[in-house]
């Protein structure tokens, strides 16, 4: 008997909809339910590719005894994370606060007025490394609720107490000026791997954020060291295995220091971010090896999570069949030197081996190995080496392949577009630009209303029914930001604004000029959650920074340059001290020192060769944060374009930055040097 969950859109909830407990999705009536039986409610939240909450689903959602004891005595709650962002955030931070740390499968429980007393992530079926066992937990939560009911209470009161007065303070609304980028430089130096690349020790995960404040430091100072770190970095994590050697695309992170056995689901958004990073590392510096990368990943985000109808899916899971119907870890992706025989014959094997780094002993587990690039030079025929990817990848897609998470969240779509059109732009491929412009036709077309208000979710064409948090608002009006200048039309950078004024009306707080992750009129949670720092994505609030900042250099709009401003007061208190959780909001710090450049591209048509040169040449330019419109004089499709004259007939190139306005150019050597940063 299916539970409550089968008519929702959330894959992962849609996972457990056959489990015997009787869920409830996160609602009013759950809470109103668990008032009138007078019972405490079990919060569990996860997402689809999490290996932890399939395991723990397993062993005690599917488990009967334990279903009838949650049944009995408590209402059971599942939440997708991905689809309730700002949930998990007010409840993560409870159990982050009382436990040290946090993580998923989330496990929290709560009074009937949503107020948490118990926290945990992945409880055992069976007592184990000091770890109680799940229904020795809910047993002895009955038990407190019964016979202790008061003392629940009041745990209850302080926890959102606490939670309550620890809103952020950060000083002064001031943007961070240069000692401050200069403290989160050292600050990143004395934290970098020089050996291995990356930040810290293990797990390792990409840090997309930080290499574009990297990059955009390096142009905007020329500072070799920047520089330095974001390449060695991009070049470990693309030679090891947490990049697909032969699908292309990044999994989510490395569970050891050196890039070489990954966890292996692969998330949209970090696919997302490295795709413009390496994009952007080509356009710094003409790396072959980023150009490949960079066109790999978007080919892979193109192939496997693009959706029917124009959008991108969100992850692909970890696990898949090994072959004998048991769910495995990295599965689909690892090799022995037997099954490397199997497709390639001896000879080409051992070419194989040699080349990606497989082992008798094997990098992972049971004699399997990761594929890696070890090797870095002296690829001893490039042609074999091809020819070997493409029957290993053709044997590999007759495995069973990974489960995939179809449903579209707005803001890593936003993030998608952005690489998608800016790869499609720099590579001369009008096919990624037109898979940008159709999954930002499906958000417009699905995700919002009249009033431009955005729904977070959709799947299989239909809308979810939950609202969008600031990160949808700001990286979808990123994702158009970019979209805009590479197809030359003004409509993106309208929409962009449209999303925009919400966030300055809905999101901002007009006093301190802090931004909050849900709107002033969303659903009223036990806090109203607000981060700036940013994770495994750019935090909505850094994120609303970049793009108001954009689109005030776009529009000239004060409104927007100023709250940008005041939204970058956090990255100036935080930036020295944090520097690798806030380097979305550096990178947007250094477009504020650099201008951010106002460059506009006129000419008869965008087909025609002279406007065409210089409108890449701007695209390609590498100043931090350079905002490009192209259009015929006359132009309305962008304001930049206003009173901009052909010159002497020719094409033109016009360029301003604070209040300034160079010479208009016709030569696109001379655009290049002017926008080199």
């Amino acid at each position: 008997m299916p539970n409550r969950l089968a008519h929702e859109t959330s894959p992962y909830l849609l996972q457990h909809a056959d489990n015997p407990v009787d869920w409830w999705p996160w609602s009013s009536e759950a809470f109103e339910e668990a008032r009138k039986r007078n019972v405490p409610v079990l919060l569990s939240v996860g997402y689809s590719s999490c290996h932890w909450c399939h395991v723990m689903a397993h062993e005690s959602f599917e488990d009967q005894e334990t279903a009838e004891y949650l049944n009995a005595h408590y209402v059971s709650v599942k939440v997708d994370r991905e689809e309730r962002p700002d949930v998990d955030a007010v409840y993560m931070e409870a159990v982050q606060a009382a436990t040290g740390q946090g993580g998923w499968p989330m496990t929290v429980f709560l009074t009937p007025d949503a107020e948490p007393f118990y926290f945990g992530t992945y409880f055992p079926p069976a007592p184990r490394q000091g770890m109680p066992s799940f229904r020795q937990v809910l047993q002895g939560v009955h038990q407190a609720w019964d016979e202790r009911r008061d003392e629940v209470a009041e745990v209850a009161g302080k926890i959102v107490r606490d939670l309550a007065g620890r809103e952020i303070s950060y000083g002064d609304a001031q943007t961070p000026g240069e000692e401050e980028l200069a403290q989160a430089l050292l600050g990143l130096t004395r934290e970098y791997d020089p050996q291995r690349g990356g930040f810290g020790g293990a797990p390792k995960f990409p840090p997309s954020m930080v290499l574009e404040f990297l990059l955009r430091h390096h142009a905007r100072t020329g500072a070799e060291g920047a520089l330095q770190m974001a390449q060695d970095t991009c070049e470990r994590m693309a030679r090891g295995g947490m990049y697909d050697q032969l699908g292309g695309g990044f999994a989510r992170y490395s569970v050891d220091r050196d890039w070489v056995v990954p966890h292996f689901e692969k998330m949209l958004y970090d696919n997302a971010l490295l795709c413009r990073v390496y994009a952007h590392l080509w356009r710094s510096t003409g790396s072959e090896l980023a150009r490949r990368v960079a066109l790999e990943t978007a080919d892979f985000m193109v192939r496997e999570l693009r959706t029917n109808e124009g959008g991108f899916a969100s992850a692909l899971d970890a696990d898949s069949d090994d072959g004998t119907g048991k769910h495995v870890e990295g599965a689909y992706y690892v090799w022995t030197p037997e099954q490397l025989r199997e497709v390639l014959g001896e000879q080409d094997a051992e070419l194989a081996a040699q080349h990606f780094g497989v082992t008798e002993e094997g990098t992972f587990e049971e004699g399997a190995s990761v594929l890696q690039l070890p090797v870095r030079d002296g690829v001893s025929d490039a042609d074999k080496i091809a020819s070997i990817s493409e029957r290993l990848l053709a044997a590999r897609a007759e495995r069973p392949a990974p489960g995939r998470d179809d449903k579209v969240v707005a803001a890593w779509n936003g993030l998608a577009i952005a690489a998608l059109a800016e790869t499609g732009a720099y590579f001369d491929r009008p096919d990624l630009v037109e898979a940008a412009v159709a999954a930002a036709d499906l958000l417009v077309r699905l995700h919002l209303d009249e009033q431009a208000r955005l729904t977070r979710t959709s799947k299989d064409g239909h809308a979810g029914a939950n609202a969008g948090v600031l990160e949808d608002y700001a990286d979808v009006a990123e994702g158009f930001l970019a979209l805009a200048p590479v197809t030359g039309e003004g409509v993106w950078l309208e929409f962009a604004g449209f999303l925009l004024d919400h966030v300055l009306a809905r999101f901002a707080d007009p006093e301190s000029g802090s931004l909050y992750d849900t709107a002033s009129d969303a659903e009223r949670l036990i806090r109203r959650p607000q981060d700036p720092t940013d994770n495994a994505a750019p935090s909505g609030w850094t994120a609303a920074a970049n793009a108001l900042l954009s689109y005030a250099a776009h529009t000239g709009s004060e409104p927007h340059r100023t709250a940008a401003e005041r939204a970058l007061g956090v990255v100036k208190a935080l930036g020295p001290r944090v520097p690798r959780f806030i380097g979305w909001g550096l990178a947007a710090a250094e477009a504020v020192l650099d201008g951010p450049r106002e460059v506009a591209v006129v000419g008869p048509a965008l087909d025609d060769a002279g406007t065409r040169a210089l409108h890449r040449t701007a695209l390609l330019g590498t100043a931090p944060g350079a905002v490009v419109a192209v259009g015929a004089p006359g132009s309305e499709e962008f304001p930049l374009l206003a009173d901009r004259p052909l010159v002497g007939g020719e094409p033109a190139a016009y360029v301003c930055r604070n209040f300034t306005c160079d010479a208009p150019t016709t030569e696109p050597d001379r655009l290049r040097t002017v926008l080199s940063g």
